[in-house]
């Protein structure tokens, strides 16, 4: 097909359905020509490289979901200083065979309150401490080059209060207090608060600020630096897609979208979750697919299974291509302070009684913090409080139960509702920080047992399993943020401080911690990556194990049989699975039966039948 044509030929497949969702929300055909305008010239700049991806996946649309796609999520500025940093340690990523980066937040924000970037002044500038825009090209080409696929945050609902748009409306231009939801009085505003939860209640409650030089009231949802964007107005969506065709020109292969549930606002209802963010998220996947068919949308939607599950859309009309598995991260959690699996093998049965086309990101930690949101039916119907194992929990990772191993922060306490989430570092989670500070052996031991079982259990799952940058090398929390005025209420910069090098360069140490930690992770994306069978469309199923402390499961694609089995708890355990066949262990090489297994502390077996 000519190139010429190529527009045209996407336009046809999509642009009726565009058409109807687009005048259903805006009623407005003038703005719907100005969109396709933009798409059109979007198309027209797209590098020849990016188009040839294009249509090579095109090809193959579920590209994210094969065994290969291993993952890494890193802040620039503190794995590397800046852009060019991250692209002098490519070679880092390279040897652990990360095939997937999620640069974290990277662009204009302001310099102090900026909630770890995601408060953005600028949607076509990177910030000036961390580099440049052609240098985010420059690294995406070379990415591209080493088979490494970008992941950015397009955060669609809300620009920070230094962003264009905020200070032309702070100066009384109409047009741009159009452009978010602004209020004379508390009147409307207060009605919004019957029914529009608070996400952050303690730090920010409510869901409006004053701002006193416009003299209005101001939606600011997460805090009161960032104004939620109004998206009844089709200016927004129109300039705000452009926004995003822009940076997939610049060479971003999949975006996360940040915040996807909060992104239409309504009186009445809880302003999350409502018909129109369906309606928005897929416009924007169909233009994609009409100018950049290579790039893939990874939302932000945290929340149980079938809650996630309406936004991969329908299969003739799908929206998100990849969501966050967050309810199966603070199940895994939950498992190493019970040492009780049963929670997460009943998450799994619900995942996978999912359609096996939904692709979601896997991981242990990841730049935000743990939160509770465990079912609370479930957790009732083990006889527990759903409120008391919820304190329990944040009170153990906070190393405030005595019997925690753990090491962590409170993050977010609500007094009222007794409800906290919580933050940490995977290894000092897992009880690194406290053996090592005891300079207790055994425990250092255990430790990173913890901490590698938990990383196989997700790199075995189907999808993108995702490394949090410095986890490879067991990091320690930082509490440096302690001593900073512009952090210090915040504990999430816990586990965000600077990528340690000096400890990555003990990766080659016989013994040492970091490389122990660092040959296990690679081992784990090495065999992964060697098998179909990790695919995320991949069947699979739970199996009894008749031990609480003991977690089994069987993934099955073309002539490959996967059985995982991980223990975990401190104590060994003989494990009767019950299957005469003999499989092959895929990390020793060693035969095994299922008739009687013996599971060391926090061993894991990866089994193998062809």
């Amino acid at each position: 097909m000519k190139q010429e044509q190529e527009f045209e030929y996407r336009s046809r497949l999509y642009y009726d359905e565009l058409k109807w969702l687009y005048m259903e929300l805006y009623g407005n055909k003038a703005m719907l020509d100005d969109l396709m305008e933009t798409a059109r010239r979007f198309y027209e700049e797209r590098k020849p490289r990016l188009k040839r991806l294009d249509r090579k996946r095109e090809q193959s649309p579920a590209w994210y979901g094969n065994s290969s796609m291993v993952g890494m999520m890193v802040y620039a500025d503190q794995f590397a200083h800046d852009l060019a940093g991250v692209q002098e340690h490519l070679d880092h990523l390279k040897q652990l065979k990360v095939s997937y980066l999620h640069l974290m937040p990277l662009l204009k924000m302001p310099k102090d309150h900026n909630d770890g970037g995601y408060a953005v002044s600028d949607f076509r500038q990177v910030d000036e401490r961390i580099g440049t825009m052609e240098q985010l090209s420059q690294l995406a080409d070379l990415c591209q080059k080493n088979h490494i696929s970008v992941c950015l945050d397009f955060v669609i609902n809300h620009t920070s209060n230094e962003h264009e748009w905020a200070l032309r409306a702070k100066n009384g231009e109409k047009e741009y207090q159009d452009r978010y939801l602004c209020f004379d009085d508390y009147s409307i505003p207060a009605e919004y608060e019957k029914t529009t939860p608070q996400v952050f209640p303690n730090t920010n409650p409510g869901n409006f600020i004053y701002d006193e030089q416009m003299g209005k009231y101001v939606m600011s949802t997460f805090h009161g630096y960032q104004w939620d964007l109004n998206y009844r107005n089709p200016a927004v969506f129109n300039e705000m897609a452009a926004n995003l065709l822009f940076l997939a020109n610049v060479g971003i292969d999949v975006f996360r979208v940040d915040a996807v549930p909060y992104i239409w606002k309504q009186l009445g209802t809880t302003s999350r979750n409502l018909p129109q963010v369906h309606s928005i998220m897929r416009m924007l996947r169909m233009l994609c697919k009409m100018v950049c068919p290579a790039v893939a949308f990874k939302g932000e939607v945290v929340m149980a299974p079938h809650e996630v599950a309406p936004y991969f859309g329908s299969v003739g009309k799908p929206e998100c291509d990849i969501l966050y598995n967050v309810t199966t991260m603070a199940c895994v959690w939950n498992s190493l302070a019970t040492r009780d699996v049963t929670l997460l093998k009943w998450q799994m049965d619900a995942m996978d009684a999912l359609p096996r086309e939904y692709t979601f990101v896997n991981y242990v930690r990841c730049h935000d913090d743990i939160g509770w949101g465990l079912d609370e039916n479930a957790v009732r119907s083990l006889g527990l409080d759903p409120l008391e194992h919820k304190k329990f929990l944040y009170r153990f990772y906070a190393g405030d139960d005595p019997s925690s191993f753990a090491r962590g922060r409170l993050y977010n306490y609500d007094p009222v509702s007794q409800d906290a989430r919580s933050c940490g570092t995977c290894a000092s989670l897992c009880g690194v920080e406290k053996a090592f500070w005891e300079d207790d052996p055994q425990e250092m031991e255990l430790a990173l047992r913890r901490h590698v079982l938990i990383h196989a259990y997700i790199a075995s799952l189907g999808g993108i399993p995702v490394i949090y940058s410095g986890d490879e090398i067991a990091q320690l929390n930082d509490y440096s943020y302690e001593q900073d005025p512009k952090k210090s209420d915040d504990a999430r910069f816990l586990h965000r401080g600077e990528f340690r090098w000096q400890d990555a360069a003990l990766i080659h140490k016989p013994g040492s911690r970091e490389g122990r930690v660092y040959a296990a992770l690679r081992d784990l994306i090495r065999v992964r990556t060697e098998h179909k069978v990790f695919d995320a469309d991949a069947w699979e199923h739970t199996w009894e194990t008749f031990d609480k402390s003991v977690l089994a499961f069987e993934r099955r694609k073309g002539t490959e049989r996967f059985v995982g089995i991980y223990n975990f708890c401190e104590e060994k355990k003989d494990i009767p699975l019950g299957f005469n066949e003999a499989f092959t262990e895929l990390f020793s090489g060693r035969r095994v039966s299922g008739m009687g297994l013996t599971l060391e502390p926090y061993e894991y077996l990866w089994l193998l039948r062809t």
